[in-house]
């Protein structure tokens, strides 16, 4: 009987709803955090892997909390530049995959997810802003998913959202801009939540004209 109870759908209810709630009792009182994105599949002598860490240390060091996806590539970079940092911890929020899904060193706060969206909600939830920097399906499901969160108001404040690297992210923009507001998919007002960044300085200064108030405190 047991066993035929944590085969069944009603169990992985209480699975999900275990790790809703580990997920805000570790984090609710954590402070303010960023929201790192990126292929996994970036090595250490990509520039995008010097600049995630550089970002994530300075971000550390202002006291803000850095939150990746716990694994290699761009959220390992993220992870150590925070681990790096001052103040700020690097907290990862890893994901059971049969590939690429390995837990990164750097994490001084660790959460394991089974499943995709209680761990989106975690990075959503928590976030400041979201830095997104080159990556693939899986980084650009975050991107949108954000948009879309903002777009419809279903989270409780307006976040920047950040893209890192003119080159990589400029043909998605130019595709946006030229067929979904032609075909007025999406309205004029509704790009004002992307911003471009190109140096993680850049970064600062957005997440300054945002968040005005915690420079001033901090």
């Amino acid at each position: 009987m047991i066993e035929d109870l944590r085969k069944s759908e009603t169990w992985r209810v209480f699975r999900i709803i275990s790790e809703l709630v580990e997920g805000f009792e570790t984090l609710h009182r954590i402070g303010p955090c960023v929201s790192i994105f990126g292929s996994a599949r970036m090595t250490e002598d990509s520039i995008y892997y010097s600049q995630a860490y550089c970002l994530s240390k300075m971000l550390a060091d202002a006291g803000f909390n850095v939150i990746t996806g716990g694994g290699p590539g761009i959220m390992e970079a993220s992870s150590k530049g925070a681990f790096h940092g001052k103040k700020g911890k690097s907290i990862g929020l890893n994901i059971e995959l049969p590939l690429e899904q390995k837990p990164n060193q750097y994490q001084e706060i660790s959460l394991n997810f089974r499943y995709f969206f209680v761990r989106k909600l975690m990075f959503i939830k928590y976030a400041m802003a979201y830095v997104i920097f080159p990556g693939g399906f899986g980084t650009m499901d975050e991107f949108f998913e954000s948009l879309t969160l903002i777009q419809t108001k279903k989270v409780e404040r307006h976040f920047p959202v950040i893209l890192f690297g003119k080159q990589y992210w400029q043909g998605l923009l130019d595709w946006i801009k030229d067929v979904l507001i032609t075909e007025k998919t999406i309205s004029k007002e509704d790009m004002d939540i992307i911003h471009l960044a190109e140096s993680p300085e850049e970064v600062f200064e957005i997440l300054k004209e945002h968040h005005r108030l915690f420079w001033k405190d901090s």
